[in-house]
Formats: structure tokens, C-alpha cells, sequence
């Protein structure tokens, strides 16, 4: 058996925990991922979730997430909040998403409601690309066989899902799905948590905002329907990510 010299020892537990935070905060933050889900066996639509973008002024690590999203050519973006925590990156973020190539349609997180940003230039951009910004509203697309309910806040439960048509529950709260106790949906698509941004091994997040519950990130099976978790593109606080890339997710429902 080889055996290990103190001297060796001692350097192995520095340098492991300075490649981690390297990791953490070098790479990780912008290390895109393509994360891909397939909902059923047959699926007729394909469409891309992203959520929590903050953008802050880096403009070229969001028109590198938009790129991303124009190669996987989905059918429609859903967005699900958080596009800036202060108003004066609003008009930047919005002029780069203008460039993806697929009807846009989403919901504002707490942090577009807390900076003021402009909704009605949200709005504009979000009709121009073929979709819509969803303030606690629903509409069908894809020839009525596909209907999105954008809901605004946690308790925003008075809307019922649709029989015959795919019915897609977008929440900036994961725990707003706990306000839907008589009725079930195809998919439900949260943000909110990024994954908890910094995630231990068989621990999970260190830490979550409220509105996230025991909903901290991937996939869960709720009594309101099956439910998405995105970690999301942008961070809060610190540029820092930990075994939580980044990610735009692609669906086919």
C-alpha cells in the first residue's frame, strides 16, 4: 500500500478546497449547461425554460445564454422572472432577449416588482417576439393545444387547468404550487431558489430564499402536477456557484 507523507497530506487538504472555490467562483457561475427533459413518449412540442436571469450589466454572458437558446430551435421560451434586480439593466437585458428567435412568454419575480422596472416595455418586447408577458393571466398557443397560466405571486390559485389541451403552470414561487389543491397540471416551471446557487453533496442547498420550500431544485411530483425547478442564469449577492451550473432547460411535452 503507498503510503502519504504528511507534507503531501497537508497540501492535499489546501488544494482541495482552493480548486473548489476556483470552481466556485471562476468557472461555475457562467458554465452554461443544456439540461433536457422528454415528458412523454410522443411529444408534440418543444420548448426551452428560463428563469432568473439578474442581469446586472454582463452583457455577453447573456447574449451567450440567448445563443444557446436559438441553437436547440424551440417552439417557445418560457420565462419564469427575475430579469434584473435594478431597473437601469432593464432595457439592456430586454434589447438582448429581443434576439431570440421564438415567441417569448413569461412572468416578473419579486426582484422586477421590488426595482420598478418598466412592465410595459416587458410587455412589447415579449408581444414582438410572437408571445406574452402573463400577469396573472392565461391564453392557448400552438393551435389551442397548449394553454400557460402566468401567475404573479404564491396564492394566485383561481385558475383551473383546461381539459384537452397541455396545461403549463409558470411560477416564479416553486411553494406556489402548494396553493392548488383541486387541480392538477401537465408541468409546473419555477425559479426563485437558483438551486440554492452553492450545493454540497448529498446535502443539497446551503441556503434558499423563502417562497422555495422543500422545492429547492430539479423535478418534483406534486399534487398539482409534475414541477421544475431551475437553477437559473444569473445570482444574487455573489457571483458564486457550487455543483449548480447554470442552466437553460429543454422540454418536450
Amino acid at each position: 500500500m503507498r503510503r502519504f507523507s504528511r507534507r503531501k497530506f497537508l497540501a492535499g487538504t489546501v488544494a482541495l478546497p482552493a480548486l473548489a472555490a476556483a470552481e466556485a467562483l471562476a468557472f461555475e457561475p457562467a458554465w452554461l449547461k443544456i439540461e433536457r427533459i422528454r415528458l412523454n413518449q410522443a411529444p408534440r412540442h418543444r420548448f426551452i425554460h428560463v428563469t432568473d436571469i439578474h442581469h446586472k450589466g454582463d452583457s455577453e454572458y447573456l447574449k451567450k445564454v440567448v445563443e444557446a437558446i436559438n441553437r436547440q430551435k424551440p417552439d417557445f421560451v418560457c420565462f419564469t422572472g427575475d430579469l434584473v434586480e435594478e431597473a437601469e439593466f432593464a432595457t439592456e437585458a430586454l434589447n438582448i432577449l429581443s434576439q431570440v428567435q421564438a415567441p417569448l412568454y413569461g412572468i416578473p419575480g419579486n426582484h422586477d416588482f421590488w426595482s420598478d422596472m418598466d412592465f410595459a416595455a416587458a410587455k412589447a418586447v415579449f408581444a414582438a417576439s410572437g408571445g406574452q408577458w402573463l400577469m396573472d393571466q392565461d391564453m392557448e398557443l400552438r393551435d389551442g393545444a397548449v394553454r400557460l397560466i402566468g401567475i404573479t405571486g404564491t396564492d394566485a390559485a383561481a385558475f383551473t387547468a383546461k381539459p384537452g389541451v397541455k396545461n403549463i403552470l409558470l411560477s416564479h414561487y416553486p411553494s406556489g404550487v402548494d396553493a392548488f389543491q383541486s387541480t392538477r397540471f401537465d408541468l409546473i416551471l419555477a425559479g426563485h431558489s437558483h438551486g440554492g446557487q452553492v450545493r454540497l453533496p448529498w446535502y443539497g442547498a446551503l441556503i434558499v430564499p423563502s417562497g422555495v420550500g422543500k422545492y429547492q431544485l430539479g423535478m418534483y411530483e406534486t399534487h398539482a402536477g409534475p414541477l421544475y425547478v431551475s437553477s437559473g442564469i444569473g445570482y444574487f449577492y455573489m457571483n458564486v456557484r457550487f455543483c449548480c451550473r447554470p442552466e437553460i432547460v429543454v422540454f418536450q411535452l
